[in-house]
């Protein structure tokens, strides 16, 4: 059993309505989050004021890497929820403040060390996008200047997610609401004001994820003194808790930028206006589906400290609620994006191929969401209750065999068939990873978990290995979701 174990006040979220829990955590983490995506949206609204499509296109190929690095961050920030949201949920209050600290460790050296090396290595990747001349030296001055900011983002996602896992979506929220605002502010200031253009968006963005370390940091330690003592001998032993969760994590998370950089590579062979047409719907689509993406976060604390506190049904409970909120929404944004989508094209003053290609998403392709959003909600199941390998296994399904053969027949009808086709592979992934995760969910009252040090977590009051049958799987061999037993 874990060595020492400080009894808290109950768990945010291992009482009351599930579905309230999904809500409320799910409406405030989108506020903050959407405002960010919003801020995208107008950051790419004043760059096509400046008149040159090269610039438009310039921010999507960009983009496109940035994806890569904020991957690595919320694979990270998942695993210290997790892991956090598991030690509140059994009230250890110690453990969870220092996994905290440890988790912001490793946050802070992986990032560091990826900044460096994909600071070096931008024209490399940007021409592999199929980044050319003019449009090539946009990115590139762009990206040379919000790299290094990606420690920053790391911390503002890591402290957003140790709120959420806290049982505080106010806060979280505060920590991404603070960013937009700024960036709502800056972004003029810098691309008109200052004529700097794309420059000025650069430092803009940079400014703004300071901001967004800044408030989570005050949200984190001053309300709610969530961080211990930083300990390397302690950091080092939990290492192998966190990779556990981390690793797959990641993996699961580069599978989209690997995907979505597939199918930039095949738009960019129809030029630069339909290049300029995905960036337009990269940044309309996490606006509009910011909600799902909030959702996805959103629930992974709530499943965490349910699992921690042995409340299996409450689980299950959560799992079909976030699919119904799921369904609900989809369907709803899908309807005003087709009945907006001459208002969109206007505002972006899209033309020619992009025009085409807003027009289809909006119309057909958004519609592909309602299924995505069934696997990120499944993906916070495998996450969260101890099968970070399914999350990986489905998300690179879908970046792979999902994508890569409906993009190459859609290819033959034109840029128009790419984005088709990247919305039809979603459909075999949702409906597989949503039933996949109920069927493990159905599996943990009889499965034995292993605390994030190794030991068996406490039984409950309500716990099925208090007594009876249950009880004697607390001595039999247990098994760790990567596979390996150990006796208690």
């Amino acid at each position: 059993m874990a060595a020492s174990r400080q009894t808290s006040a109950k768990a945010a979220f291992t009482t009351g309505s599930t579905m309230r829990h999904v809500v409320v955590m799910t409406s405030t983490s989108s506020i903050g989050l959407v405002s960010i995506f919003f801020v995208d949206v107008i950051n790419l609204f004043y760059i096509s004021l400046l008149g040159q499509q090269e610039l438009a296109a310039a921010i999507g190929y960009a983009a496109t890497i940035m994806f890569f690095s904020i991957s690595v961050s919320i694979g990270i920030s998942i695993a210290t929820a997790a892991l956090v949201g598991r030690a509140l949920g059994a009230e250890d209050t110690e453990k969870a403040k220092s996994l905290a600290t440890s988790s912001l460790f490793y946050l802070l050296v992986t990032t560091i060390l990826l900044s460096v090396g994909l600071f070096f290595s931008l024209p490399f990747f940007l021409e592999i996008l199929g980044a050319r001349g003019e449009t090539l030296n946009l990115a590139l001055s762009f990206m040379r200047i919000v790299v290094p900011s990606i420690p920053l983002l790391g911390l503002g996602m890591c402290f957003g997610a140790l709120l959420r896992a806290k049982g505080d979506p106010k806060r979280a929220m505060y920590v991404t609401l603070s960013g937009g605002i700024a960036a709502l502010v800056l972004d003029p200031i810098f691309i008109f004001g200052l004529d700097l253009g794309i420059t000025g968006a650069a430092i803009a963005t940079f400014v703004v994820r300071f901001i967004l370390a800044l408030v989570g940091l005050w949200g984190v330690v001053k309300i709610h003194n969530m961080l211990g003592k930083f300990d390397f001998k302690q950091a080092i032993s939990h290492t192998r808790p966190f990779l556990t969760i981390a690793i797959p994590a990641i993996a699961t998370q580069l599978a989209t930028p690997v995907g979505n950089a597939y199918v930039t590579r095949s738009i960019a062979e129809f030029g630069d206006d339909a290049v300029a047409g995905w960036a337009i719907i990269g940044r309309v689509l996490p606006v509009a589906f910011g909600v799902i993406f909030a959702l996805s976060g959103s629930v992974g604390p709530i499943l965490s400290q349910n699992y921690g506190a042995r409340e299996f049904g409450r689980v299950s409970s959560t799992m079909r609620d976030a699919l119904l909120f799921t369904l609900i929404y989809c369907v709803s944004i899908w309807a005003l994006l087709a009945l907006a989508s001459p208002w969109i094209i206007s505002i972006f003053d899209a033309k020619g191929e992009a025009a085409r290609l807003v027009e289809i998403f909006c119309l057909f392709v958004a519609g592909s969401y309602l299924f995505n959003g069934a696997l990120f909600v499944a993906n916070a199941a495998f996450n969260n209750l101890g099968f970070p390998v399914h999350a990986t296994l489905f998300n690179w399904g879908r970046a792979t065999l999902g994508i890569i053969p409906f993009v190459m027949v859609g290819r033959h009808f034109g840029a128009e068939g790419v984005l088709i086709g990247w919305g039809l592979g979603a459909v075999v992934f949702g409906i597989g990873g949503a039933a996949m995760a109920f069927y493990q969910i159905s599996k943990l009252p009889d499965r034995v978990d292993i605390d994030d040090d190794g030991t068996n977590l406490p039984p409950t009051a309500n716990s099925p290995f208090t007594s009876g049958k249950g009880a004697s799987f607390a001595v039999q061999p247990i098994r760790h979701s990567g596979g390996s037993e150990k006796s208690d």
